[in-house]
């Protein structure tokens, strides 16, 4: 059965290991997102990777060939769980690519436009499903929003990835 695993790469070598196991026929998912950069005064936003150091690739364990995956360039190893290989549920892939835009990067929360007051929704996480009044953003990984828990309104600092608009 075809699953998705996670390929661990050499530092700043994800673009190589997708490319390289593209060409080998693997189906592969690099969830990249638009970095703020700050360098000489000047703001620019450049392509990251989601996760560094890792990508998404799917393939059948019980299928000859996956094995050269420790051997493309830009690749180290497969993610591992005891003795057998991790795997992702492919929901967990559908829901970064549903967050993708035209061009294929990671929508994150800044990215959406989110103004104070806004209403949200909570997709991931302890407070998934639940819905919120976005606040602010804090920095580059998390926002600030306001939720309505046991009777009282509470702020919660929440993972940038883990917020939809309502």
């Amino acid at each position: 059965m075809k699953r998705w695993h996670v390929v661990y790469t050499q530092p700043r070598n994800e673009a190589l290991a997708f490319e390289h196991l593209g060409r080998q026929g693997f189906e592969v998912f690099l969830p990249r997102y638009l970095k703020r950069r700050s360098h000489a005064r000047v703001v620019s936003e450049v392509p990251a990777p989601l996760f560094p150091r890792y990508l998404f690739a799917a393939f059948d364990v019980s299928e000859p060939g996956w094995r050269v995956i420790r051997s493309t360039r830009g690749g180290v190893d497969l993610l591992r769980s005891g003795d057998g290989l991790a795997w992702v549920p492919e929901i967990v892939v559908e829901q970064l690519r549903r967050r993708c835009d035209k061009q294929g990067f990671v929508v994150l929360a800044r990215h959406l436009g989110l103004g104070r007051g806004q209403r949200i929704r909570i997709d991931s996480g302890a407070f998934a499903a639940c819905d919120a009044i976005f606040e602010a953003h804090t920095d580059g990984d998390r926002v600030k929003v306001l939720l309505s828990l046991l009777g009282r309104e509470v702020i919660v600092d929440v993972p940038i990835a883990a917020v939809v608009p309502a």
